[in-house]
């Protein structure tokens, strides 16, 4: 039996040739269509119906997109967060809906990690000077001891932890769920609720994921909250971060500065308030992109789309 799939993913449309023969011997045919960022709702409503299956990146899978796509039985996420998909109305009409958990943790926390030292030691600055013709010398501050807090304490949460940890810093986490006792010995984390964290923490990370229920997570009243002189890091969705209210704390020197990898509208306007922040560091939504971890999520995706439309893996 012949399938037609949608592969939106532009990790995996980049490397499509090395599994092209894979999908031809299990009589399935692919489109990698064209697009900047990520296919949105409009987009979507034109061509679902067209498929048996779906390798999503953040595409808009609506309700509306789901209830069009007539054919539709498996969405394999390529990677860990799901908020653009209605899970709910998928699974309503018998749609399999998966990701790739934790494959990229290890790559994120490095990045998460990497972003707390440009931080504490102004390597964004001395560059930038540098360059200009400078030798900027800033005194910044050391890891050792300080406290880092994490926001969510799923795999890259403990990732980052153990990173840390052996870094000599002190480790909170704010998590719903309970840490395992093991972990919490080995660490010695301290889980605590989130306005506790964010009045001890000098680091704060958020490696969570999007969720309808923590949208702007952090506003205003949890910036009120933030112990002086703190660092904010977000490796995890943007939309976590309220920006206006990030923006308002940036100017009331709350933060001594942060670390953007996501943003609530991506790619980041041209004219966005937030460039105006030098002691702002951002990135372009990457933090999990290595050459090994997109391999092993091209495996891991590619596994969950033949098993959803029922094809030998």
């Amino acid at each position: 039996m012949s399938h037609h799939v949608l592969i939106s993913c532009t990790h995996l449309q980049r490397e499509m040739h090395r599994y092209h023969d894979r999908f031809v011997e299990r009589e399935i045919t692919y489109d990698c269509p064209d697009f900047s960022q990520q296919l949105v709702e409009s987009e979507l409503l034109e061509i679902v119906d067209r498929y048996d299956g779906v390798i999503a990146g953040d595409d808009e899978f609506t309700a509306k997109v789901i209830e069009r796509g007539k054919k539709l039985r498996v969405i394999a996420k390529w990677g860990i967060g799901m908020d653009g998909i209605a899970i709910d109305a998928a699974r309503e009409r018998g749609i399999e809906v998966c990701n790739t958990p934790d494959l990229l943790s290890e790559e994120v926390a490095d990045v998460a990690i990497g972003y707390a030292v440009m931080l504490a030691r102004e390597l964004h600055k001395i560059d930038q000077a540098v360059r200009a013709g400078e030798w900027y010398k800033p005194r910044g501050i050391s890891l050792g001891g300080k406290a880092i807090g994490l926001i969510g304490a799923g795999g890259i949460g403990r990732a980052v932890l153990r990173r840390a940890h052996t870094m000599g810093m002190e480790l909170l986490a704010s998590d719903p769920a309970p840490l395992p006792d093991e972990f919490v010995q080995q660490t010695g984390v301290e889980q605590v609720a989130l306005d506790n964290m964010l009045e001890r923490a000098d680091f704060i990370v958020l490696t969570c994921a999007l969720t309808p229920h923590n949208r702007h997570m952090l506003s205003t009243e949890q910036f009120s909250h933030v112990k002086s002189g703190s660092y904010l890091i977000n490796v995890a969705r943007g939309p976590l971060i309220d920006e206006a209210a990030l923006i308002e704390a940036l100017n009331e020197n709350r933060f001594t500065g942060a670390a953007l990898d996501v943003f609530e509208e991506e790619p980041l306007a041209a004219d966005h308030p937030l460039r105006s922040f030098d002691n702002c560091i951002f990135g372009s939504h990457n933090s999990s992109n290595t050459i090994d971890a997109v391999l092993r999520v091209n495996e891991a995706a590619i596994a969950n789309l033949f098993k959803g439309l029922g094809v030998n893996p």
